[in-house]
């Protein structure tokens, strides 16, 4: 195991800054030889006030766009001014490194120990290709202010290289763009399958820290996670019961063979957005009605003309097309993305020429849930539509109940709580509501339901029923019955403070 000189320089330099020991030497022996390339120092801030907390992007270790930790951490949180509070400064341990005996050589792992430790631990998950920094501004602020141990992982994977249309593996950035992108998800070996047992993975390293750390085991262990990242933490609590005691899911991808899927889903996005345009992005279009019918919430729109501003356009431009190459070429590698067509990609036909279907099922979500879990999503997300995903997950769960002859309820008995949040006019980036400030953000819901979630697990509080939060709204424990189950408008166009 080789530990950089970059973290024994930053560890000399913080410990004669705080006159703290320097406890790292003892923290990297106790993971033995299970981690490699290892930076670990001590810090007087583990939140995002201390620069050192996230490195930069592109070390020159690694190829351009590999690893982009600074840039992960805003993929999933609002913009500066409404990112998670900072309050208190945060001393303790930083720890990050490479998962030795990953057979790809990319599976990283980060934890972060405050001294004024509460004995708990929080395990989060990375959304899209992002490294384990990406919940840094999200969930590794929040949690550690209260004293919450912070373990992340990245999936086992590496983000993406910049490469060229002659790449067979490679993903143009968007349909107007000459540049195109090499995932590392879509390699020999990357299958989509080791997302799950990454999280199990960093739940047992960071057991493994904590206990070298401050003498025992940490009492609870929470998974929290956005869009992939949700969905790790929906296989946390089904596969993973032992290590993880509840999860909340932030916008989960929803995984399952039958359609809908991503599969069924974006390509009608991007075949009918250029017609849309064409239509002066007209909401009466067949196009328009096409992108809906696909399950999609319905556009915003500012401007006139060519100065039109459009919610689809920034999905379009950012993610539709990009997202359906990097998954059809990990599930379906032989379908000629390009030559095809990305809009014309037909899955239900390619079940009888491809394996795709049993390639989806093999890391399927099964709704069998074994510890609570919330699941956060918001109504008008035009990349994981909402009842293709954040309800479709809800309907497995209570279909996973009715098999073993239960209802879906959980008052007075053992069986794990289950609660659905809709954010009205909530969408998957925040960054967005730049754009549309009449959307709703996420993160402060997330954020509450984790909150609630520890209450149920510690307190044995009964949680919030599922609702929908109402735009500028909360999670309320005694929603109003408008507010019961699923929001009945995606979105409401309230004015705008």
């Amino acid at each position: 195991m080789r530990i950089d000189l970059a973290c024994c320089v930053a560890a000399l330099v913080s410990t004669a800054a705080t006159g703290a020991q320097n406890r790292c030497p003892a923290l990297v022996a106790a993971f033995g030889n299970r981690l490699a390339d290892v930076n670990c120092f001590e810090s007087s801030d583990l939140t995002t006030n201390n620069p050192a907390t996230t490195p930069e992007d592109n070390p020159v270790r690694f190829p351009t766009g590999a690893f982009t930790p600074k840039t992960d951490r805003t993929k999933i949180a609002p913009k500066a001014a409404d990112k998670t509070p900072i309050t208190v400064a945060v001393p303790g341990i930083q720890l990050n490194a490479r998962i030795a005996d990953d057979p790809m050589g990319q599976g990283r792992f980060l934890l972060r120990l405050p001294d004024a430790w509460n004995g708990s631990l929080v395990v989060a998950g990375a959304s899209g290709t992002r490294s384990e920094f990406n919940g840094d501004f999200a969930w590794s602020d929040y949690v550690v202010q209260k004293g919450y141990a912070y373990a992340s992982q990245n999936k086992g994977v590496l983000n993406l290289f910049f490469s060229s249309v002659s790449d067979p593996l490679a993903c143009r950035l968007n349909p107007a763009t000459p540049f195109f992108v090499h995932f590392y998800d879509n390699d020999p070996g990357q299958q989509f399958t080791r997302w799950a047992s990454f999280m199990a993975q960093a739940a047992m390293l960071a057991k493994r820290g904590v206990q070298s750390r401050y003498g025992h085991e940490a009492r609870r262990i929470y998974a929290v996670g956005t869009s992939n990242g949700g969905y790790q933490v929906r296989r946390a609590v089904e596969i993973f019961p032992s290590l993880f005691d509840g999860g909340v899911d932030w916008e989960g991808t929803f995984v399952e063979e039958a359609a809908p899927n991503l599969l069924t889903d974006l390509p009608p996005a991007v075949l009918n957005f250029p017609d849309y345009v064409t239509s002066s992005f007209s909401s009466s279009s067949t196009a328009a009605k096409n992108i809906m019918a696909a399950g999609y919430p319905q556009d915003l729109t500012s401007g006139t003309g060519t100065s039109t501003t459009s919610l689809w356009k920034l999905y379009n431009d950012q993610f539709w097309e990009v997202t359906q190459c990097q998954w059809q070429k990990r599930l379906d590698p032989t379908y000629d993305t390009y030559g095809s067509g990305t809009g014309t990609y037909n899955y239900l036909a390619r079940l009888s020429v491809s394996d795709v279907g049993q390639q989806l099922n093999a890391f399927a979500t099964t709704g069998r849930i074994r510890k609570p879990l919330i699941t956060v999503a918001g109504t008008m997300d035009a990349l994981l539509p909402i009842d293709h995903h954040a309800r479709a997950y809800a309907r497995k769960v209570a279909a996973a109940r009715t098999e073993h002859g239960d209802d879906d309820r959980d008052e007075d008995d053992d069986r794990p709580a289950y609660r659905l949040y809709e954010v009205q006019n909530g969408n998957h980036i925040e960054m967005f509501r730049d754009t549309f400030p009449q959307l709703e953000y996420i993160e402060p819901h997330a954020q509450r339901a984790f909150d609630l979630l520890v209450d149920h697990v510690e307190r044995h509080r009964a949680l919030p029923p599922s609702q929908c939060i109402p735009h500028r709204g909360a999670i309320t424990a005694a929603p109003a019955e408008a507010q019961v189950g699923h929001c009945r408008e995606l979105f409401v166009a309230a004015p705008v403070p």
